[in-house]
């Protein structure tokens, strides 16, 4: 298991003592905690749709509100995003800690919000599929970084193998 200190060699802890204490603290790790998986779920609805919309032409309408569903399911937790991690980190956006996947995160709801714009002004529905397809494959990359980043923060939550025998 690795210490504490190999995890953060050469860079800071995810979280200090007081930005975990904040962390623990607000409601809106819970909010976050709950929105992320089922924003998962409705992702991996909304993709078996789209997917069937491409393989067999069917079932555009139905593609269509999933889509919007979990765009706006993404815009919830965006929001509810960056008010924990002004809680956390007293920045809104781009803490030092989540700097890379709230980047990431821009790139996902800028194509979201892409998605949007083609539905609005009429788009081909095969653009628009295309498009959501870009936005969900962004939303995959995005939601690794954060499980790896989870990941840290709970490897770096347990005690070292010098601290644990000691």
């Amino acid at each position: 298991m690795p210490t504490r200190r190999a995890l953060s060699a050469g860079n800071r802890p995810l979280y200090t003592s007081d930005e975990r204490a904040r962390r623990d603290a607000t409601p809106w790790t819970l909010v976050q905690g709950v929105l992320a998986p089922v924003q998962f779920l409705v992702f991996l609805i909304s993709l078996a749709l789209v997917l069937r919309y491409v393989a067999t032409g069917a079932g555009l309408a139905a593609a269509t509100a999933s889509i919007v569903a979990k765009t706006m399911v993404l815009y919830a937790i965006m929001i509810t995003g960056s008010i924990w991690e002004k809680v956390v980190f007293g920045r809104w956006l781009f803490a030092p800690a989540f700097f890379w996947e709230d980047v990431v995160s821009m790139g996902v709801i800028a194509l979201h919000t892409a998605y949007l714009l083609a539905l609005v002004f009429g788009l081909a529905p095969d653009a628009q599929i295309a498009i959501a397809l870009a936005a969900y494959a962004s939303y995959v990359v995005n939601a690794a970084q954060f499980l790896l980043k989870l990941r840290a923060a709970r490897l770096q939550g347990l005690p070292s193998m010098a601290e644990a025998a000691g």
